[in-house]
C-alpha cells in the first residue's frame, strides 16, 4: 500500500480537527490455479468479515461469484497511512464488499470440477473448541468478524493475523455455550497470519481436538466458520483436500498487509468472508488446520489452511516469548495523528495524545523523543520505539511556522 494517498479525502485545516471514517467488509481472495503458476503463487485475501455503515465508497463491483460475496474497489486507497506506530488507521483498505448474506442452508457447489460440495449449519460437535471473533475498529468506525480456536481450558485462542489487525478491542464468545469474553492480543505473526488471543476469565473450556497424522490428497475435510458474520451460529462447508504444501500471496487489506503463505493445504470448501481462524476438519472430526484465505476469479471457490501443526509450533513459540522479527507481541505505541506528506498531518484523531496536545491539520512534527524527524519513516521508528504509556517530548510546527512542544502520554494502538 501507499503510506499517502494521491486523492484524499477532505479534511478541514481549522485547529482541532477530528478524522473519522466509513466502515468496510474485508475479505482475501486467490486467483485461480493456472495463473498462479505463471505468477510462482496466487494472489489471494483472507476470509474474515467485517461489517459496513452506510457511507461505503462508491465504486463500481465484480462478483467472484454472482451467489457469492461481491467485490468493490474503492475510489481511493489508504487516505491515512497503514502504520500503527502513531499513524492511524487505514480506513478504507485496498478493497471493499457488498453485505450478502447466507442462509442456513446452501444449494450444492456444482462448479466447474464437478463438486458436490454442500454448505450447511455446524453441527454440535463441530462447535467444539471454536469461537466467534467480533472486532471493534475505533479509529475505522468499524466492525470485523472471523473465527478462532481453543487450545487451552483457560482461553488461550488462536486465529489469522488479518481477523484482528486493527482491532482497539475484542470479544471472543465460545459457540458451544454462548458465553463472551473480552481478549486480549499476546502475540502475532503477520508472516504466518497467526494471533494468539488470551480471554479475561476464562476456565474450563471445551478445545480443540488436533490432528497429528496431516492430511492427503482426496481426504474429505469440512471447513467450520463464521460465514459472512451470521452471529448465531457457525457454517460448514464440506470439501476434500486438493493438493498440500502451497504457496499463495495474499492482497494487502487495511492493517493486513500482503503476505507470502507457504505449507498451505488447498481444500475445495465453498470458504466464505468470516471463515479465516476457523477449523478445518479431517473426516474424525479433528482439526487438520486453520482456515485463512480463499480463491477467486474462478467459477469454483477454492479454500487454504495452515497446517494444525504450523499453527502450535508459531503458538508456542510466542507463547514462550520467543525474540523474533517476525513476532510482534502486545499492542503498539500510539500518537494519533494521520500524514499528509512527509511529516505534515492530515488531520488527528479524536481522544488521542496529539489531539489533546493540540496539534491539527497542517502541522509539521519535527521531533519525538529528542529524534529529529524529517521523513515519514523517521517518524514512524521514533514513535515505535516506545511503548503506550510511555511519556514522550514531541516538537512541531504550526501551519503558521509557530513552533510548539508537548510531553505526551503514547496511547495503547490498535493490533499492528
Amino acid at each position: 500500500m501507499n503510506d499517502y494517498p494521491a486523492t484524499p479525502p477532505p479534511v478541514e485545516s481549522a485547529p482541532g480537527t477530528t478524522l473519522t471514517s466509513p466502515p468496510r467488509r474485508r475479505r482475501r481472495l486467490v486467483i485461480p490455479a493456472a495463473v498462479a503458476a505463471l505468477a510462482l503463487g496466487a494472489v489471494g485475501t483472507g476470509v474474515g468479515y467485517a461489517a459496513l455503515g452506510s457511507h461505503q465508497s462508491q465504486a463500481s463491483a465484480s462478483a467472484t461469484r454472482t451467489d457469492r460475496t461481491t467485490q468493490v474497489q474503492p475510489t481511493f486507497n489508504n487516505p491515512y497511512g497503514q502504520s500503527y506506530g502513531g499513524y492511524g488507521y487505514d480506513p478504507y483498505g485496498q478493497q471493499q464488499y457488498g453485505n450478502q448474506q447466507y442462509g442456513d442452508q446452501q444449494t450444492p457447489d456444482t462448479g466447474a470440477t464437478g463438486s458436490t460440495d454442500t454448505t450447511a449449519k455446524a453441527s454440535g460437535s463441530q462447535l467444539t473448541g471454536l469461537v466467534r471473533i467480533a472486532t471493534t475498529l475505533k479509529y475505522d468506525e468499524a466492525s470485523a468478524a472471523g473465527t478462532g480456536l481453543v487450545l487451552t481450558s483457560d482461553g488461550e485462542v488462536v486465529t489469522n493475523h488479518h481477523v484482528v489487525a486493527g482491532a482497539t478491542s475484542i470479544k471472543v464468545t465460545v459457540m458451544s455455550t454462548g458465553k463472551t469474553y473480552t481478549a486480549t492480543v499476546v502475540g502475532t505473526d503477520a508472516k504466518d497470519d497467526v494471533a494468539v488471543l488470551q480471554l479475561s476469565g476464562a476456565s474450563g473450556l471445551d478445545t480443540i481436538k488436533n490432528d497429528t497424522d496431516g492430511v492427503t490428497t482426496g481426504e474429505a475435510v469440512t471447513a467450520v466458520g463464521d460465514g459472512n458474520g451470521t452471529v448465531g451460529y457457525l457454517s460448514a462447508a464440506t470439501g476434500s483436500v486438493l493438493a498440500t504444501d502451497q504457496s499463495i500471496t495474499t492482497q494487502a487489506e487495511g492493517a493486513a498487509g500482503s503476505e507470502q503463505l507457504t505449507d498451505l493445504i488447498e481444500i475445495s470448501s465453498d470458504v466464505v468472508p468470516g471463515y479465516s481462524g476457523g477449523a478445518t476438519y479431517d473426516a474424525q472430526g479433528e482439526v487438520v488446520g486453520m482456515t485463512t484465505a480463499a480463491s477467486s476469479g474462478s467459477s469454483d471457490i477454492v479454500g487454504y489452511a495452515v497446517p494444525i501443526a504450523k499453527v502450535l509450533t508459531i503458538t508456542h513459540a510466542i507463547e514462550d516469548g520467543t525474540t523474533s522479527t517476525g513476532y510482534t507481541y502486545g499492542y503498539p505505541a500510539f500518537l494519533g495523528i494521520a500524514l499528509s506528506t512527509g511529516t505534515t498531518l492530515q488531520g488527528v484523531y479524536d481522544g488521542t495524545p496529539a489531539n489533546d496536545a493540540g496539534m491539527a491539520a497542517g502541522d509539521q512534527i519535527t521531533s519525538v523523543g529528542g529524534i529529529r524527524t524529517t521523513t515519514a519513516i523517521q517518524l514512524r521508528s521514533a514513535i515505535a520505539a516506545h511503548s503506550p504509556g510511555d511519556d514522550v517530548k514531541v516538537t512541531w510546527t504550526g501551519a503558521s511556522g509557530t513552533s510548539h512542544g508537548a510531553t505526551v502520554t503514547l496511547a495503547k494502538g490498535p493490533v499492528a
